[in-house]
């Protein structure tokens, strides 16, 4: 049980680093709350699909154990809780703009848990279910083998998510001995691809030769392996198989095993086969990727389950509340507050960003564009993603006011492309973040080849900035839009500030009217271009 605290960054730092988090709302608050923690996660997948889920434990009585336990009673969680812990615990999540995330726990009580208080506190409870869920993750291991026991002892069937590598496990959660035995009690084990390598004996390379293994060490009833983006594999008395993931667009990995575990606890309690039990799970997965946190927050996501999954679900075992849509008129006022709001924010980073910009640094990259044409080099613009196109109407906007300028594909300049730069050249490198892998390493292989670079980034720690000769900023803290994620007012922003670059390099060209229309042989502005030359003839 852990309060998800979850930060917006431009990217995901290293140590000795520094960078700006972003605002989640207009008010410029950056921390944004969610219920997580990977057992209250399960369940909360599980309820969603219409079990009757429950959880036992330790916590703070203090603001993030209020937070917690208002959380479970509105989604319909019951619980069974000491509050006499030291504090409740809690995760720093920093997710970057491609979805990327980084997380600091503090375990707070779940570490204080003991066996003693688990027999005497909370055995009631847990003989009422009728499948166990626990984790190696927090809990001390001693406290995880006598769930598994009590659980054991009343016959009831256990999941163990086993989220960590054995070392780590071992030297943070207890010890080798305790580990094996935990791995041993639990009737089905759910590891991670990565921990599935560290528990595998032997050499079994593919995930079911390595799920094979694992269940015949430990004697487990099945084994499954998640295996992210590709599925998850299964091993269990009755065979084997492999089970695809889904394709979707991730906005955050948080939580997707979780969700995978709340989709497997449900399928097990209907009587799936293996291979329904894995596709439910998967479909969990999938959904929870594609929002932000991993608790499921919306009863609404059991339709998007069961769409993916391609099958209708079984009745629900305990009632959901009633989801009710908004009317057409209600959702269209939704949708133009939201629009309305995405303006407002545009207009004030805009304004934000003409109040910061630079202007010396556009001066600068002017001075330089000219000095590379002088010496015979060109210009070239460049982007990976949403900036790829930034760069494509940058080059054409160039060339339209007397700058030649062309196109540089990131990806293939790596693959050939690269020699369309000359050592007497100008590559302007586009990127919000400053950090996309793609583009940085096309950045090193142009500062290899001798021309200059000028960043335009919304980072001026970034590593694109480095790299640069001259960076122009285009910093902005909202996207806009309901997640905030996609490119919007970045791109805004970069494009407002090569449109003024272009504005710069017209005057200094001292473009006129005549070479305008020259450039423009056809369409409404070439007309324009030629009727002003003509006035200006005749005047």
């Amino acid at each position: 049980m852990v309060v998800d605290l979850f930060y917006r960054a431009p990217r995901i730092i290293r140590a000795d680093e520094k960078t700006i988090l972003h605002a989640h709302d207009s008010d410029g608050t950056v921390e944004r709350a969610r219920l997580g923690g990977l057992v209250l996660n399960h369940l909360g997948w599980a309820r969603v699909l219409g079990l009757r889920t429950g959880i036992f434990g330790k916590m703070g009585d203090d603001r993030h154990g209020q937070f917690l336990r208002a959380g479970m009673d509105r989604f319909g969680i019951a619980h069974n809780l000491t509050l006499d812990g030291s504090a409740s615990s809690f995760a720093n999540v920093m997710i970057d703009s491609r979805g990327n995330r980084a997380i600091y726990m503090a375990r707070g009580a779940t570490a204080e848990l003991t066996p003693g208080e688990i027999r005497r506190s909370h055995a009631k409870f847990i003989r009422r279910a009728r499948l166990v869920s626990t984790e190696i993750s927090q809990l001390p291991l001693p406290a995880v083998i006598a769930i598994l026991q009590l659980a054991r002892q009343y016959s009831i069937p256990t999941m163990l998510d086993v989220d960590l590598p054995l070392e780590e496990a071992a030297s943070m959660l207890g010890t080798r001995v305790e580990l094996n035995r935990a791995l041993r009690l639990a009737t089905i084990l759910k590891p991670s691809k990565s921990v599935a390598a560290s528990i595998a004996p032997g050499k079994a390379r593919s995930p079911i030769a390595q799920a094979e293994a694992i269940r015949a060490k430990y004697k487990s009833d099945a084994v499954i392996i998640t295996l992210g983006a590709v599925g998850c594999a299964v091993a269990a008395k009755d065979g084997s198989l492999r089970s695809p993931a889904f394709r979707v667009k991730q906005i955050d990995s948080t939580g997707a095993g979780d969700a995978f575990m709340g989709g497997m606890l449900a399928a097990l309690r209907w009587g799936f086969t293996w291979e329904k039990a894995a596709r439910l799970a998967n479909a969990a997965g999938a959904v929870c990727v594609q929002q932000l946190g991993a608790f499921p927050e919306r009863f609404e996501l059991r339709g998007e389950i069961a769409r993916l999954f391609g099958e209708s679900l079984p009745e629900p075992i305990a009632a959901i509340p009633e989801v009710n849509p908004p009317s057409p008129h209600e959702q269209a006022r939704r949708e133009v507050r939201e629009i309305e709001r995405f303006f407002e924010q545009s207009l004030d980073e805009l304004a934000a960003l003409h109040r910061g910009l630079d202007l010396d640094s556009i001066g600068r990259a002017v001075e330089m564009i000219r000095a590379a044409q002088a010496r015979g080099g060109r210009v070239h613009v460049t982007g990976v993603g949403k900036p790829e196109h930034v760069a494509r109407y940058a080059a054409s906007l160039f060339c339209s006011v007397g700058t030649p300028a062309t196109f540089l594909h990131a990806t293939e300049a790596l693959h050939g492309s690269l020699g369309q730069v000359h050592p007497h050249d100008v590559v302007i490198a586009i990127s919000n973040s400053g950090n996309t892998s793609e583009l940085t390493q096309a950045a090193h292989a142009i500062k290899a080849q001798g021309a200059d670079i000028v960043a335009v980034t919304g980072d001026g720690g970034s590593e694109l900035a480095r790299l640069a000769d001259l960076v122009m900023s285009a910093p902005v803290r909202h996207e806009g839009g309901g997640l905030g994620l996609a490119p919007r007012i970045s791109v805004l922003a970069e494009v407002f500030v090569l449109a003024g670059l272009s504005v710069a390099l017209e005057v200094a060209r001292g473009l006129t009217v005549d070479e305008y229309s020259r450039f423009h042989p056809a369409g409404a502005l070439g007309e324009t271009a030629r009727k002003l030359s003509t006035l200006k003839r005749r005047a």
